[in-house]
């Protein structure tokens, strides 16, 4: 990462060069580093932005919870610390309706990855599912169909070598070990990889051990400079989680 932001006034920068600061990430160049990694069918980053606030046409301050859904195919994402800066830089920027800004940031943000890009204000957070502990397990088998999670996964961010926390939860409908799979997320505890290849492989590396018919991996990673990435993959559209939070998130 070359551009170097972080701590430089942006708030009455042109259009062009707010543009400018969002620092793409090319999926494929990522994933090229690792040999056979399968891709999923089904595929999202959601993104919460917990401190996005904006102008309304009085000139009142807004503040909102702000969501965005990246697909997983789009040839395009985004680095996390720009994501910032740029929705940061709307504090002080007035807009008629709240129609109106959601709208420059989905078109900013779609040019970018080059694909259609959700973005919405979150008023509430889907219920967290029933889940199993991985950690706390005495079995040596999931069980199908079931939802289970592993609450200590750490990696390190690429760019910064600090530690990334996130809870993994996953289903399958077919059997795993789990002593496996607690070696496997353990594994990852000194890895520098962003979030979303993070998963990217976890999905890959379980499909092609165990080969479910139908899979889902979701990362609920915690909240670094008020937003939290939570990448999900799967080979099934029923077996995708909603977007729910974590007490830590």
């Amino acid at each position: 990462m070359n551009r170097k932001y972080l701590g430089k006034n942006v708030n009455n920068s042109k259009k062009k060069d707010i543009f400018l600061i969002l620092d793409p990430i090319i999926r494929k160049k990522e994933q090229a580093k690792y040999t056979n990694l399968q891709e999923s069918k089904y595929g999202i980053d959601i993104w919460n932005a917990y401190e996005f606030s904006y102008l309304d046409k009085q000139k009142s301050p807004r503040l909102a919870i702000l969501e965005i859904i990246i697909p997983s195919k789009s040839a395009i994402t985004i680095e996390s610390k720009s994501m910032k800066i740029y929705l940061n830089s709307f504090f002080n920027k007035d807009f008629l309706n709240t129609s109106e800004v959601i709208k420059t940031i989905k078109n900013d943000l779609s040019n970018i990855c080059k694909i259609s890009v959700k973005v919405r204000i979150k008023k509430t957070f889907a219920k967290k599912p029933s889940s199993i502990s991985l950690i706390d397990n005495n079995n040596r088998i999931t069980k199908p169909n079931k939802v289970y999670k592993f609450e200590a996964f750490r990696s390190l961010c690429p760019v910064t070598n600090q530690p990334d926390w996130a809870v993994i939860y996953i289903r399958s409908s077919g059997k795993m070990n789990i002593a496996w799979l607690t070696k496997y997320f353990l594994s990852f505890r000194n890895t520098g990889e962003f979030h979303e290849l993070c998963i990217d492989k976890i999905f890959s590396k379980i499909v092609n051990e165990y080969k479910p018919d139908k899979f889902c991996v979701y990362g609920r990673f915690l909240r670094r400079g008020g937003i939290d990435i939570n990448p999900m993959r799967a080979n099934a559209n029923e077996y995708m989680f909603l977007n729910f939070r974590e007490d830590a998130q």
